[in-house]
Parts: C-alpha cells; structure tokens; sequence
C-alpha cells in the first residue's frame, strides 16, 4: 500500500537515508506546493521546506497504521498557522476558526487562478475560516478522506464531518453572492462538489517540480 511505503520511507529518511527524502519529495511536491500557493504569495519554497524539515524532527508522531498524507498536511498546517502568528500585524492573537486570508490581507500565489472560474473559487475559499479553507481544499484537491481530514485537522472524526458541512455552506453562500453576475457559476453551484473537484483536475498542468 501506498502509505506503508510512505512511511517506510519517512522511517528511512530518519535514519539518514537521503534518497528516501528525495523520494518522498518528489511524490508530495506538488500537493505541498498546491496546499502553500492557494495561501501565501512569496513564501511557498520556503513553507515546503520547513514542512519536511519537521517531519524528520517529530520522529515518534506517526505510527505505521496512520496515513502519511494526513499526518503531512498537519505538519504543512501547523508550519503555516505559525508562519502567520509570526508575521501577523494583528496585536490580537490569531482565531484560525474566524479570521480568513481575506481578513489578513494576505493574496495567494498567482500560479493558483489562471482561469475565471478558478479565480472565483479561489476567492470565495480565501473568504472562509482558515480552517474552514483548509477542509475544503484537502477534501477536494487532495481526495482526503473524513477520517484522513480528522487527523490532518487533529480533530475528532465526528467534528471533521461537522467541520465539511459547515465549510460547504459557507462556500455555496460566498460563491451564490457572484452567481448572480455569472450564470455559469450559477450552473455549476448545482453540484458543487463536482465543480470544485474539476477546477482543480483541470489545472494539473500547472505544478511545480522541485
């Protein structure tokens, strides 16, 4: 299985293996990159490093039954939650169930909405709770399961299926708010699951290679 060799690899990696670590760069590259530049505009390279640079430091937090995509995207969240305590302006401290990239002034990479389409719903989920954008994307983009989604967010199973629902809604209502001015958008709102999947199946073209 796919994940076992994940984390076989990661085990390897540890135990000073280089190869290993390149193997499982190659294999997440894209996935981190895609995770990173739907949030932050110059600091992508930077994330992914960081966030690898941790899975090797934190050597007892995956067990051999855990998924490795799940335990990874909690790294990349918890490297870019600090990330944004450490450049916020904001006396405040930061309540990632509220405040969205909207509300931190902070703009995406410009690789992330080629398209009309795409650039609408990189809008509306950058108008989302942090960690309402996080389900959403690693659902959609990354075919997380519920479970997977549980750990990624570190949350209870039950909570991370609450959590879809709740970012679901949110998302149709800050989407139906620009169908009125595009009767496409209007169209695609009618399965919204199957939209949001095929604007990012359709921009698969666009990764980055490490």
């Amino acid at each position: 299985m796919i994940e076992s060799e994940d984390v076989a690899l990661l085990r390897a990696w540890r135990a000073g293996d280089p190869r290993a670590g390149s193997a499982l760069l190659q294999r997440y590259f894209d996935s981190l990159y895609r995770f990173f530049a739907a949030k932050v505009e110059d600091e992508v390279d930077d994330l992914i490093q960081r966030t690898f640079l941790a899975l090797v430091r934190h050597r007892d937090a995956i067990r051999d039954e855990s998924s490795f995509r799940a335990y990874m995207f909690s790294v990349a969240r918890r490297e870019f939650y600090h990330h944004l305590r450490t450049h916020q302006r904001r006396r405040a401290p930061l309540d990632f169930g509220t405040v969205s990239l909207a509300d931190l002034g902070t703009s995406p990479s410009g690789v992330v909405a080629r398209r009309k389409d795409e650039a609408l719903l990189v809008d509306a989920l950058r108008r989302l709770p942090l960690d309402l954008q996080i389900a959403l994307e690693l659902h959609y983009w990354e075919d997380l399961s519920t479970a997977e989604l549980a750990a990624a967010l570190e949350i209870p199973h039950g909570t991370a299926k609450s959590t879809l629902r709740r970012a679901r809604a949110q998302l149709r209502r800050a989407l139906e708010e620009e169908s009125s001015a595009s009767p496409e958008l209007a169209r695609s709102l009618e399965d919204l699951d199957a939209w949001a999947r095929a604007v990012r199946a359709g921009d698969r073209g666009g990764k980055r290679r490490p």
